[in-house]
């Protein structure tokens, strides 16, 4: 029997704009199991990337449940949105934004096992292993953001988000901002990753052939709302709903 690790039920976020409200999010519900990817796709403004800093709780959901690890994590604040982000990490497009430019990359992947009070040499020894993971020589360790390529700051970024641990891994438009060949080198490292079993991914992408290589399930938005969501293959070779032929069909 398949394990559910994170699960949204009805979410909702309304922005408000002076007298306007804006619902970015509109009822959208999906389940991601253990090992597994949900890939969530369509156009710029659908969404996307509002779900993703809901997962997280980066942004307050207006309405509906998150459930994550079988625990209703969506109004958490304190201690238990800092012991959430030791199952669920995000990253980000911009690599180099994440990253303090004053702070060496190995400093920020092993923030994290710092502030869980981890010796300095364990602690230098997991950075070793992380940056391994993610195809970086321990040198890297040295080097501040302004002094790698996008590639490999994204590298760096993914060894960070790995270092608690964590259950679930969010990548939002992870690889759009990276050169062709840059992408296939970090598509290629997120495969492995997922090969491994444990952990599992949320991908948010408008590149529907990386969706088709990579996830399991796919959820389409339109407009904040959920328009079709199945099976990866059913979805995208078999499309019911008409926006979702014509998103395809844009990208042929």
């Amino acid at each position: 029997m398949s394990e559910i690790v994170l699960k949204a039920e009805n979410l909702k976020k309304v922005f408000s704009a002076g007298k306007r409200a804006l619902v970015a999010v509109d009822g959208v519900s999906f389940a991601l199991e253990r090992g597994q990817c949900l890939g969530i796709v369509g156009e710029s403004g659908s969404g996307k990337s509002t779900i993703a800093r809901m997962m997280t709780r980066l942004t307050d959901v207006t309405d509906g449940t998150i459930i994550l690890n079988g625990k209703d994590i969506t109004h958490v604040k304190g201690k238990e949105l800092r012991d959430t982000y030791r199952e669920i990490q995000m990253v980000f497009q911009m690599p180099m934004e994440s990253f303090d430019p004053r702070r060496t990359l190995g400093d920020g992947i092993g923030e994290s096992l710092r502030n869980r009070k981890v010796k300095k040499a364990e602690r230098k020894a997991r950075v070793r292993a992380l940056l391994a993971d993610c195809g970086l020589s321990e040198e890297f360790a040295a080097r501040y953001p302004h002094q790698v390529s996008g590639g490999q700051c994204q590298r760096a970024a993914i060894a960070r988000a790995l270092a608690v641990n964590p259950s679930v891994l969010i990548c939002d438009e992870a690889t759009s901002a990276l050169d062709v060949t840059v992408q296939k080198q970090i598509v290629e490292l997120l495969i492995r990753l997922k090969q491994s079993g444990s952990l599992s991914f949320l991908l948010i992408c408008h590149d529907l052939a990386l969706v088709q290589r990579l996830c399991d399930t796919v959820l389409v938005l339109q407009h904040g709302k959920a328009v079709e969501y199945g099976e990866t293959q059913q979805v995208l070779l078999h499309p019911q709903q008409e926006y979702t032929k014509r998103l395809i069909a844009s990208v042929l």
